[in-house]
Formats: structure tokens, C-alpha cells, sequence
């Protein structure tokens, strides 16, 4: 491409969200959204549009390439009318508007949570085209808006990429259950991911995003086929400890993902 991509990141002020503005920014334009500016330079760039309103969200696709959605409820705890609105009715508008300023492509930060019930119920290995099984109304709205991209991709043409994240946290020892050290997924690994979902040829797909962990049982074939992710961290290189590879899984609380 002889122009820089314009890229607007939604939740810009979130844990993912700033460690993308910081990892990005030498090689895209950048457009910020948030509620509480994180940063100096937040203070004077960051747009602060409502995305349950469509009149606030169109504004912020002029010129956009590529929209990386983080922005809405991350609680697997959050009530219904929590992730209505904000998972929702949000990302229906952030598609809707993508759709009408002609953006190539939404790319969705989906969830682990999608697919919950198979971690609850210790039914692994879990695949991406596996039949969602949301563990949380958070989950359910999360498998609601990897449906809504499949319609605008199918209906519209749009691109859109889903990345069902696992636990992202720079820290993998803060995490005192098993589950959530097998689906870690360090800040180098998030940064790599995010830039194939930009960058791939592939117009649609849903796909894991989850570092090398020794338990992982997640599958990311399609995430290094079709977007050519290759994880170079493990949450024990990060640590310097060693895990034993339990055969078929460790145990998860029947309580999952409660407190999580």
C-alpha cells in the first residue's frame, strides 16, 4: 500500500486497547475512542462517542481502513441489561456504520467465553467451528456478535475478523487457576495476532487467540493458516516455571467462570 491504514481502535483506554495504541502506532494512523483518557496524549485525542448512539459512532469512520472493537462489558459476571447495550447494541452500530462509510474491515474482540460450557465441563479439545456454548450472558452476547459479523460479511461484504481472546494479562503468575494460565495470552502474542487480523487476505473468520501454554486445549490451526499467528510465548518461558501437561485437561471448577 503506498498510505498508511487508518485504524480506529474502540475501547482504546482498556488493557488491550492502550497496548495496541502503544504497539501500533508507528505503522498506522490511529483513531482513539474511550471514556476516561488513560494517557497525555489521550487528553487531546481520544474521541469520547457514545456507541449506543449510531449518530455518534457513524462520525468516527471517515477515512477508517480497519476498526478494532474492543470497546464494551469485559465482566463474564455483567447482568443482561450491562451487555445489551454495550455488547450489543454497540457493536451492532460499530458494524452499521463500518457498513455505510464503506470500511474494509471489523475486526471483533471476541471471547474464551463463547465457548465457556466446554472449559465447565472439561469437554476438550475445543475448535472454532465447534457449536457456540456461551458460559455467561457476557459469553452470549459475545457469540451474538460473531453472528452479527458472519450477516454483515455475508449480507454486506464487510470483513470481519473474530478473535475469541483468551485470558490477556502481562503477569501470567497473577492468575491462581490452571484454566487461566492455559489460555494466556502474552502482550507480544496480542500485538502479533491483532496485526494479522489487520493484515490477512482471509475476508471472514473466527479464531483463537491464545499463546503457546503447555495446557492449552484451544485449537489454533485457522489461527496460523489463515492469518499466519505463530505464538512465540508460553506463560512458563514468561515465568521461568514448568508445568506438567495433564493428559486431556486439568480439572475446572463447577462453578466456571465465577470470580474468574
Amino acid at each position: 500500500m503506498s498510505a498508511r491504514r487508518r485504524v480506529l481502535v474502540t475501547g482504546a483506554t482498556g488493557t488491550i486497547g492502550l497496548l495496541l495504541v502503544d504497539r501500533l502506532a508507528d505503522d498506522y494512523d490511529l483513531v482513539q475512542h474511550g471514556r476516561t483518557p488513560k494517557t497525555p496524549e489521550q487528553e487531546g485525542e481520544l474521541e469520547r462517542a457514545d456507541l449506543t448512539s449510531y449518530e455518534d459512532v457513524l462520525p468516527l469512520m471517515e477515512g477508517v481502513d480497519t476498526v478494532l472493537h474492543l470497546a464494551g462489558e469485559a465482566s463474564p459476571e455483567a447482568d443482561w441489561d450491562a451487555v445489551l447495550t454495550a455488547n450489543i447494541v454497540g457493536y451492532r452500530n460499530v458494524l452499521e456504520a463500518a457498513r455505510e462509510a464503506r470500511v474494509r474491515r471489523v475486526v471483533y474482540a471476541s471471547s474464551n467465553h463463547a465457548m465457556g460450557m466446554y472449559d465447565r465441563h472439561e469437554e476438550w479439545p475445543v475448535y472454532p467451528h465447534h457449536l457456540p456454548r456461551p458460559d455467561s450472558l457476557y459469553g452470549v452476547s459475545k457469540v451474538f456478535g460473531e453472528t452479527l459479523g458472519r450477516f454483515y460479511h455475508d449480507e454486506h461484504g464487510l470483513d470481519v475478523i473474530s478473535l475469541r481472546i483468551g485470558w490477556s494479562s502481562g503477569d501470567p503468575t497473577l492468575a491462581d487457576e490452571e484454566l487461566l494460565r492455559a489460555m494466556w495470552l502474552s502482550d507480544d502474542d496480542t500485538e502479533q495476532v491483532f496485526r494479522c487480523a489487520i493484515e490477512a487476505e482471509v475476508p471472514y473468520g473466527v479464531y483463537y487467540a491464545i499463546s503457546d501454554n503447555p495446557n492449552r486445549r484451544w485449537d489454533l490451526t485457522n489461527t496460523m493458516l489463515d492469518l499466519g499467528y505463530r505464538p512465540k510465548d508460553s506463560w512458563t518461558d514468561a515465568t521461568g516455571e514448568s508445568e506438567d501437561v495433564v493428559e486431556g485437561g486439568a480439572a475446572v471448577r463447577d462453578d466456571w467462570p465465577a470470580g474468574s
